[in-house]
């Protein structure tokens, strides 16, 4: 582990602690990370080490080439992120908890000292999320559970690849190092709806420009067909997120309320299985997620990280494409105050961006 990166992140407990979150939460967070670091090793030992399996070895030499190709042609930061690797040995490197109430899609929200206040809370073991979860949910809140491969530190900290997503085919493998290495590229204190929809324009652009590069036509085409299911799905769950949104603007009554919700979560995945079944032919990409009974908080995560892509898609097309340009813009887009921010995001792709957004999601 890194020893600089230790005393710093030591040095920083007692004004974390000052924060809004509570000691225990923090120390959770402190300790998961020292944790990813005691484990981390620089990618080059691991490559070398006769121990390490031939699959791994090749894996990570190839991703070495997606780092490099990240810096050289997307013009995203080349600094030591992604030139360390952890095996973390379980599925996912944190699970983050959403929450909403009953009769809103509005999440919540908590804030934190460097990322500033973001819609979900994220926890280095399932565990912990489920038990803080479950504590909202007694309170009446809907609340989601979802397990992610990696997340950024901003650039405070190198990031490491990790044992949770290295293994993934390798068009994924790029996705998550150019939405991640996004994060350092621009970001906007207390507008996470801004930084992942920005992520995942620099990711999808990213993938697209590498396989044109070092894919072939098989490859192209699955990326691309991934790619339009998850447009069908982010719209999907638009279309059911403005329906409830409506109904909650309503004068009902809360059984009439909880009866009609019911019934547009049930629509909701009925309308799911028919595209599967139909356009989709079969692709269960979506039944986990489905399987978990949709609810507000799981409805707003997907609008967390997808709700501006159409307004940076036109931004990077108004660019010309050109990457440096574009995250010139988006740098300069991320200090305006956020209702400015957000009112020439919306202007560049309106019809796109017309669904309801959460009053101060991050």
């Amino acid at each position: 582990m890194n020893g600089g990166r230790s005393l710093l992140l030591a040095a920083s407990l007692p004004l974390l602690l000052a924060g809004c979150a509570n000691l225990g939460y923090y120390w959770q967070s402190v300790s998961g990370q020292l944790d990813v670091w005691r484990r981390e090793r620089p990618v080059v030992d691991v490559i070398s080490d006769s121990g390490t399996p031939a699959g791994l070895r090749q894996k990570l030499a190839r991703i070495a080439e997606i780092r490099d190709f990240a810096s050289r042609e997307l013009g995203l930061p080349d600094n030591r992120s992604y030139r360390g690797y952890a095996d973390l040995d379980r599925p996912f490197a944190v699970w983050n908890v959403f929450a909403a109430p009953e009769f809103s899609v509005q999440p919540l929200r908590w804030c934190f000292v460097f990322a500033g206040c973001v819609g979900y809370r994220g926890y280095f073991t399932q565990a912990e999320a489920d038990r803080y979860a479950a504590g909202l949910a007694q309170q009446g809140y809907d609340v989601h559970v979802g397990g992610v491969p990696a997340y950024s530190m901003l650039g405070w900290f190198p990031d490491p690849l990790l044992s949770t997503f290295v293994h993934y085919p390798e068009a994924e493998v790029a996705a998550v190092i150019f939405h991640e290495l996004a994060h350092q590229a621009a970001y906007a204190g207390d507008d996470t709806v801004f930084n992942e929809s920005f992520a995942a324009v620099v990711e999808q652009e990213g993938v697209r420009r590498w396989l044109a590069r070092t894919g072939d036509a098989r490859q192209r085409e699955a990326f691309e067909r991934r790619q339009r299911f998850r447009a069908q799905f982010v719209a999907l769950g638009r279309k059911y997120r403005e329906r409830l949104d409506t109904l909650y603007r309503t004068r009902l009554a809360p059984e009439a309320m909880r009866d009609r919700k019911a019934g547009i979560l049930r629509e909701l995945e009925q309308e799911y299985l028919a595209l599967k079944q139909g356009d989709w032919g079969g692709y269960a990409g979506y039944d986990r997620w489905f399987a978990q009974q949709p609810n507000n908080a799981q409805l707003a995560s997907v609008a967390i990280y997808t709700d501006l892509v159409p307004a940076f898609e036109a931004l990077l097309g108004r660019e010309g494409g050109d990457l440096a340009c574009f995250y010139r813009v988006v740098r300069e887009l991320a200090v305006l105050p956020k209702e400015e921010r957000e009112a020439r995001l919306r202007a560049l792709a309106p019809a796109a961006t017309g669904s309801p957004r959460p009053e101060g999601q991050s």
